[in-house]
């Protein structure tokens, strides 16, 4: 078996690429996934779906990808929508400042390029959300330019390929895949070569290696040595935290009260149940009143607790308390009152933008976290047409580790 050197890379001659694209292409035209976007390869269809599978799996992302095209089916109808309605479709992929620069990023181009997404790499990296990668994976995927693609997955890749031994996201160990990635690059195939290497990655040569079906194994530095476990080289994972907070539901004249959060907060411009972390030494039930007053002004009581959301995201863990909320009655009304109703306003906000008195069933025309998303589902129904059962009982709260 040959063996190259990561410290020659330079090395590698015209002869190797051929020995990898080859095997890899045949393997591709044979197992790739019958995507949507790789229906014609439309540039639009190829910005959004590499936007989309950022931090997120495959079948989820073409669940979403194809809600998205029904209902914005094309750059121009992104930049036509407004805001809540990106935000409503983007629900449930998190990162919201992706699905806010795709909005920025659509009006740009019907502003700048007539409406027709460019093909010029400098002109794709120009567009709001789009960094290296991305701009390479639409120039190379859409557009078929010789601009290599490197993600997790080539990085996976090309660490087991070579035997590199050090933490690929840092130097020296970047370079040499990305001076790897450039020399192996079969010119006029980036389109397939580079999906090629994403879908090994993906399918085959994954965190657990499947090496028996690789069509590149025989090529495999890391399998030779039987370390293919042990590539790549990661970085130490950061600890995930545990977040205990509370939320709370607060309805008048059968409306509920919602929030819009901060642009540049976490979950920005989503609307949420008013609540946050229970401090040290805090009850749930006083940590939710003390929070209501605070953000928005209202004195409440807890009237019952409805259940406990447990929700698992990227770095942490939230355990949300949730109650059904009343108003004290010292709340004055002398303020005014939302037109229609009796409810009060208008609230002192303090970490929000907006508010509103809703109807329940019209909560799923708002963009929510997903744990406030799981609540009002559970007490509105998934069309907010659902009577409201579960603020009259109260619920069992979910065992640990659901």
């Amino acid at each position: 078996m040959k063996h190259f050197p990561l410290s020659s890379a330079d090395q590698l001659t015209a002869a190797l690429a051929p020995c990898i694209s080859r095997p890899l292409l045949l393997w591709f035209e044979q197992h790739k996934r019958p995507l949507p976007w790789r229906q014609g390869y439309s540039p639009y269809h190829v910005w959004i779906s590499e936007i989309m599978l950022q931090q997120t799996q495959m079948e989820r992302g073409v669940q979403y990808f194809l809600r998205w095209m029904k209902a914005l089916p094309s750059i121009a109808a992104v930049a036509a929508a407004d805001e809540e309605r990106i935000l409503c479709l983007w629900e449930g992929l998190g990162y919201y400042s992706r699905a806010r620069n795709l909005h920025k990023a659509a009006k740009q181009i019907m502003a700048e390029h007539g409406g027709v997404f460019p093909s010029d790499v400098k002109a794709i990296r120009a567009l709001p959300g789009i960094g290296e990668y991305t701009a390479a994976a639409i120039a190379s995927i859409a557009f078929e330019q010789d601009i290599p693609c490197i993600d997790a997955n080539v990085e996976r890749v090309l660490a087991r390929l070579f035997d590199i031994d050090s933490i690929v996201k840092q130097e020296p160990a970047a370079s040499s895949i990305r001076s790897l990635s450039q020399l192996l690059l079969p010119r006029g195939k980036a389109r397939a070569y580079n999906q090629a290497m994403m879908e090994l990655g993906a399918l085959i040569c994954t965190k657990k290696p499947r090496c028996t079906l690789c069509p590149l194994a025989t090529l495999c530095q890391s399998k030779h040595l039987g370390i293919a476990d042990q590539r790549p080289v990661l970085p130490q994972k950061t600890p995930v935290r545990l977040v205990d907070a509370v939320t709370g539901v607060l309805l008048c004249d059968k409306r509920v009260f919602i929030q819009k959060r901060l642009e540049n907060d976490v979950w920005g411009g989503l609307w949420e149940f008013p609540g946050g972390k229970i401090e040290q030494g805090e009850s749930p039930e006083q940590a939710i009143a003390r929070e209501f007053m605070e953000e928005t002004g209202f004195a409440v009581r807890v009237k019952q607790k409805i259940t406990v959301i447990r929700h698992n995201y990227t770095s942490y863990r939230i355990t949300l308390h949730c109650f059904a909320l009343e108003l004290l009655p010292a709340n004055p009304k002398a303020q005014g009152v939302q037109a229609g109703t009796a409810c009060p306003k208008p609230p002192v906000l303090t970490a929000a933008s907006a508010w509103l008195w809703e109807l329940p069933h019209k909560l799923p025309h708002y963009g929510q976290p997903a744990a406030h998303r799981k609540l009002a589902d559970m007490l509105f129904g998934q069309q907010g047409q659902a009577a409201l059962p579960l603020l009259s009982a109260p619920q069992p709260e979910p065992a640990q580790g659901q």
